[in-house]
């Protein structure tokens, strides 16, 4: 009888420490957020950048690399992590601090060998266990943040940069109203989100007209027209995009 106690309780123990032994050997889960870097090389980043990871179940990585938009593939086993093929980029030239800031991190990924998630924390390690990138769960919060617009969708099929010497904006109250500068005029209106859903307007502004820029009054019909297209929202790092039902951009925006 005490050795079937005896045997018992091992075998309780073994498999405590089994459950013990995998827990500390899984990650955690990458996916279903929106991974914003905050900490690159044990360093802050560049300010006015932003820097994300979105992880998909079928084995790709992509985001904003503070300057230009990556993607590729990565691959887990346990807390092991690799990317294991260079990144693919768009090719936009910043600042030459947002650009070396944008390689280093590119070279954090190659270097990955583990990687923890703890609550709303993500960190990539060295093969000697140094910390390479620490990203924290990205908020989808749209409400009392404010955004200035790099980009349109000026309806006929093309996304538009904004004129220069104009500015447009967006406000989204904590009341549900959404706000901003329209390149002449302001604007106001109700805005709903329901997940990454998000419905917009209708749409009203004061009656100003104005002639310079050239094309501002176009430029502020289809701005205005193009967020009540807006059928879903993503914010990455810093960093705004509404598009629509299609999967069309709508507008894009940079955090002010």
């Amino acid at each position: 009888m005490k050795n079937f106690i005896f045997s018992l309780g091992v075998s309780i123990a073994l498999i405590a420490l089994a459950a013990c032994s995998t827990s500390q050997q899984s990650g955690g889960d990458l996916t279903g957020q929106i991974w914003a870097l905050s900490e690159l090389n044990g360093k802050s980043l560049v300010p006015g950048t932003g820097i994300s990871a979105l992880f998909t179940s079928d084995g790709k990585v992509s985001g904003s690399a503070g300057c230009n938009q990556y993607f590729g593939t990565y691959s887990v086993s346990g807390n092991s992590i690799t990317f294991p093929s260079p990144m693919g980029s768009t090719m936009m030239m910043c600042a030459q601090a947002v650009m070396d800031q944008e390689t280093a991190y590119l070279n954090a990924l190659g270097e990955a060998k583990t990687y923890s998630v703890s609550a709303d924390q993500l960190t990539l390690f060295s093969a000697d266990k140094t910390s390479l990138a620490v990203f924290q769960a990205q908020s989808q919060d749209l409400a009392g943040t404010t955004w200035e617009a790099i980009g349109y969708n000026n309806g006929k099929q093309a996304v538009t940069s904004v004129l220069i010497g104009t500015a447009l904006t967006a406000d989204f109250g904590s009341n549900g109203t959404l706000s901003g500068k329209s390149g002449c005029n302001t604007y106001n209106g109700p805005y709903k989100v329901n997940g990454n859903q998000i419905t917009i307007g209708p749409l009203a502004s004061t009656r100003m007209a104005c002639s310079d820029p050239e094309g501002v009054m176009d430029q502020e019909m289809q701005y205005l027209a193009a967020l009540q297209t807006a059928s879903t929202y993503k914010i990455e790092g810093n960093a705004l995009e509404l598009r629509t039902s299609d999967g069309a951009l709508a507008a894009n925006f940079n955090q002010k």
